[in-house]
């Protein structure tokens, strides 16, 4: 199927490890421009060379932080260089901590909001002038099954998840007269990627190991809490299965589906 993203230029966020990663490679394999946006130069640099053995049209690593305002113009700058951005992924995202509301210090809000919804807003708000002004694009952003059901012990990540889902909805009707489709994944986690999908940003990189730490010390009421049954074969999701999933959202095909929020989890929400 010709999902027409071919020489299409696509920005990805938060794309040198995991979905971001797959994300990228798929649009990659499609021979679209990818625009590699990350803090890890090294990954960034792997993923852009994998990206056009796959068949990218082009592809650029951008080395930026995307909690730095400026960043958003330094992107958007790289990619309008291969031409006029048809396709933004908001990807960036991540726990900042983990633990009871109740005990959270508000010094540490902020990580969370920025991190996981201000990021978005400003990436969208750059590339939006120039999609409004070509009457066409696509914006997927990714959210969380965190976003519709609340993670246990991690409620500012939960909260902002929401919120993205939230933007989502309410840019779709405002942007649909301008042609232009926003729709959000919602993955399921954690997930088991092999270590080439690993940068320094990753939650599952040894030096973050974000997922064994805030296992330790749990509670058998703590277990039980965060516990989702998957009733399929398989536990864990794969990073290319949502990006199966933004390729989709972000193809010609998918032209009549606007402000959705696609949760692919595996029937862990059934």
């Amino acid at each position: 199927m010709d999902l027409g993203l071919a020489g299409k230029v696509v920005i990805v966020t938060g794309a040198t490890a995991n979905i971001g990663r797959a994300i990228a490679l798929d649009f990659a394999a499609e021979g679209a421009k990818v625009v590699i946006v990350g803090r890890d130069a090294e990954a960034g640099a792997r993923v852009a060379a994998d990206a056009k053995t796959r068949g990218a049209a082009d592809a650029v690593f951008v080395a930026a932080d995307m909690l730095d305002p400026a960043s958003p113009a330094k992107v958007f700058a790289a990619a309008e260089a291969l031409g006029p951005v048809a396709v933004l992924v908001n990807n960036v995202g991540g726990n900042v901590g983990t633990g009871f509301f109740v005990d959270s210090d508000p010094a540490t809000w902020d990580g969370d909001i920025d991190l996981n919804f201000k990021t978005n807003l400003r990436m969208t708000q750059a590339v939006l002038p120039g999609m409004i002004a070509r009457k066409q694009g696509r914006i997927v952003n990714i959210g969380s099954t965190a976003g519709i059901v609340g993670d246990y012990q991690l409620p500012l990540y939960s909260a902002m998840k929401a919120a993205v889902h939230g933007f989502t909805i309410v840019l779709a009707k405002e942007v649909a007269q301008h042609g232009i489709t926003v729709n959000a994944v919602a993955p399921s986690a954690p997930f088991a990627p092999a270590p080439a999908a690993f940068s320094k940003g990753s939650r599952f990189h040894p030096e973050s190991d974000f997922i064994a730490k805030s296992s330790a010390g749990q509670t058998d009421y703590d277990k039980k809490m965060r516990r989702r049954l998957v009733p399929g074969p398989r536990e864990f999701a794969r990073p290319e299965e949502m990006a199966a999933a933004v390729l989709y959202l972000a193809s010609a095909q998918a032209e009549y589906v606007t402000g959705q929020i696609l949760s692919v989890n595996g029937g862990a929400l059934l």
